[in-house]
């Protein structure tokens, strides 16, 4: 790994409290951008996490002032054409295909993929938010079971700007309702914790400098219920949602997301509309609902 992070160097950390193991995202400098290194670090501290006998609730969080900024575009560390070991889909690799056929490949594992296959971790999982949560951030916390959200946090997803429909993990009108998801994404605006919390978007918002303790609090409480009724009860409200066409509903979304990739690299300069990260940033700078 090329970029240092902090002393360790790691790009994903974890550690254990109790029964509690705490994954956090490493790249504050970058906050918490995501490239393919750290989603695959992720993966190996989530099977860490579900190896676990001792092990009963998972945080994810993020070092620094953010829990993540989305996915990397543009930092020294960005690792687009790089080989990972493919673990999500069964799909060839994306590296040295060309156009759709290469974005369509990568995004389906790196992405969508791995998303789903942490939403059905057979433990239950808490999303521990601070600052920003955009985009690619969005998905992170979005698999996770629940939500506890810092009073600084914010949500945005500003990718219509690169005139995208949204993330690849496509779970807007279920986690905010169908009327605010058109809002939320025509806009691209950032929306505060206290207004997520209103539309269910989050299930806490506490004081940043309560944040830890009340996160891990909760996850200590869960911890004591039987391992096996909270896997059934994850599973059931998880099936629950696909019924009510969650995993459709991404596939077909899916498909419009890389439509639009496909769009901008014919008619433009690039897949991503000529947005950089800082263009995305300023984007999301809108005034706070």
């Amino acid at each position: 790994m090329s970029e240092q992070t902090d002393e360790t160097g790691e790009i994903v950390t974890y550690r254990t409290e109790g029964p509690v193991a705490v994954v956090t995202m490493n790249r504050p400098e970058y906050a918490n951008a995501q490239n393919s290194a750290m989603t695959y670090a992720l993966d190996a501290a989530f099977y860490r996490a579900v190896a676990d006998d001792e092990v009963a609730v998972i945080v994810l969080t993020g070092a620094g002032r953010h829990f993540s900024a989305g996915h990397d575009i543009g930092t020294p560390g960005r690792d687009v054409d790089t080989s990972f070991e493919r673990r999500a889909t069964l799909w060839w690799d994306h590296v040295g295909k060309a156009g759709a056929e290469s974005r369509y490949a990568r995004e389906s594992e790196v992405y969508l993929g791995m998303c789903r296959r942490w939403r059905e971790i057979p433990k239950p999982t808490i999303a521990m938010v601070q600052g920003a949560c955009v985009a690619g951030g969005l998905m992170l916390a979005w698999c996770c079971d629940l939500v506890v959200a810092a009073d600084d946090a914010f949500f945005a997803d500003p990718v219509v700007r690169m005139g995208i429909p949204g993330v690849e993990y496509f779970a807007h009108p279920w986690v905010m309702g169908p009327r605010f998801a058109k809002e939320f994404l025509f806009l691209g605006e950032r929306v505060p914790a206290a207004r997520a919390h209103e539309l269910g978007m989050v299930n806490r918002v506490v004081p940043r400098a309560d944040l830890e303790a009340h996160t891990l609090d909760l996850a200590a409480r869960i911890a004591t219920m039987p391992r096996l009724g909270l896997a059934l009860t994850k599973r059931a409200v998880n099936q629950s949602e696909d019924l009510m066409g969650l995993r459709a509903g991404m596939d077909s979304v899916f498909g419009l997301h890389h439509v639009a990739h496909a769009h901008n690299a014919e008619v433009g300069a690039d897949s991503l509309a000529g947005q950089d990260a800082r263009s995305m940033r300023d984007s999301a700078r809108g005034e706070a609902r």
